[in-house]
């Protein structure tokens, strides 16, 4: 990373345009179409992709500091490309390993395609390792996906959507199908995203009629349920450590804020800056003892899937254990951030208002509380037994 600036990637101008209008999507409940019409002649959205393919050529200890930064500005935003980035860096851990099914993901990013994340579904706490959705397979090997996707991110301007559903049919079912639908007819988004924070993301919800994924965007058949299979590990892995990285990037924001506050305040009582009242300094002093250990633990583990360390069966612990302290620290400094600023943190127009609502959402990612702790618990004490 010597060479890496993130500000020729994303210039503080672009962010503070980027800045602005985030209280506009976020009091409207629209897209950030700008945004994303500035990131993609950027070239923000092939960042992941090889340079020989005319992407970026950086690596997920890169892309993780730069959605820090993105998030700083824009937490919608941010939090809306990550499900883009997601599948380029799935495209780029699988190349990284000698797969190359997603070689077309990496050309369409460049080209200007936009790809969504089609995983979850209501109530399936299994998330990775089974569906709900129907892959129906045709004679020509293509699939045929039914079923209803929720938090969508991307909704109104994607045009390839990567995910996942269980042939039940098939004479070696039952398989769980990963493939890329593009929007169609058969492809149904429902208008449903009217939500406490994160308003700019427009995560709707998506019915499938019968979607038709091609066969050539067909690229894994796996087993249900806890698998090694490279594709789970790339999407877990990827998944995860940008999640991670755009709750941090909220968390910056809010300490900064917090701090500039501290120093703009002043005490009628005392007549000095809050920054010189003992107790806000130990609570600022708190929140960046908290947010200090994350961006280190980010680029180290993002470097581990970049350079193919081999943490073995600790990986799946690790990446679910970092994205939950991450989304925890945050949603813990912003509170404080709001004691710091004081009441004028309450009123809707406040920045630290719309970060107190839109860090919120970092609890409802996978990994949950629930499903992290168990995660670790099983790496440390190894599985319940029956």
């Amino acid at each position: 990373m010597t060479d890496f600036e993130p500000a020729a990637h994303l210039p503080d101008e672009m962010l503070e345009r980027f800045r602005e209008r985030a209280a506009i999507h976020d009091r409207e409940n629209t897209f950030p179409d700008q945004d994303l019409a500035e990131l993609k002649a950027a070239g923000y959205l092939s960042i992941l992709v090889p340079v020989e393919l005319g992407g970026g050529g950086l690596g997920m200890a890169e892309a993780s500091v730069l959605q820090q930064r993105l998030a700083g500005a824009a937490p919608a935003t941010a939090l809306a490309v990550n499900m883009h980035l997601v599948w380029t860096g799935v495209a780029k851990v699988l190349s990284d390993r000698g797969v190359d099914a997603l070689r077309f993901v990496q050309e369409g990013a460049v080209a200007g395609e936009v790809f969504a994340f089609g995983i979850s579904e209501a109530g399936n706490d299994l998330v990775l390792f089974g569906s709900e959705t129907d892959a129906a397979p045709q004679p020509d090997g293509a699939y045929a996906f039914t079923g209803t996707k929720i938090f969508t991110s991307l909704a109104p301007v994607w045009t390839q959507l990567g995910l996942h559903g269980l042939d039940a049919t098939s004479a070696d079912a039952p398989k769980l199908v990963y493939a890329f639908v593009p929007r169609s007819d058969a492809v149904v988004t429902r208008d449903d995203w009217d939500t406490l924070g994160m308003r700019g993301t427009q995560s709707r919800t998506t019915e499938l009629h019968g979607a038709l994924a091609p066969p050539d965007r067909v690229v894994r058949r796996i087993d249900p349920g806890p698998n090694p299979d490279p594709m789970v590990f790339g999407i877990f892995s990827v998944f995860e450590l940008l999640l991670a990285s755009v709750y941090t990037g909220i968390a910056r924001r809010a300490l900064d804020l917090a701090v500039e506050t501290a120093g703009r305040r002043r005490s009628k009582k005392t007549g000095k800056a809050y920054s010189q009242d003992p107790d806000i300094r130990w609570r600022i002093a708190d929140m960046a003892l908290a947010y200090d250990a994350l961006p280190a633990e980010l680029a180290a583990l993002s470097r581990d899937v970049d350079t193919l360390a081999d943490h073995g069966a600790r990986w799946f612990s690790l990446l679910a254990g970092i994205k939950h302290r991450a989304v925890t620290m945050a949603k813990r400094v912003v509170d404080d951030a709001v004691l710091v600023a004081g009441g004028s943190s309450y009123f809707s127009a406040s920045e630290l208002s719309r970060l107190y609502r839109d860090v919120l959402a970092g609890l409802f990612h996978p990994s949950d509380p629930e499903s992290a702790h168990s995660t670790v618990a099983s790496a440390w004490l190894g599985p319940v037994q029956d």
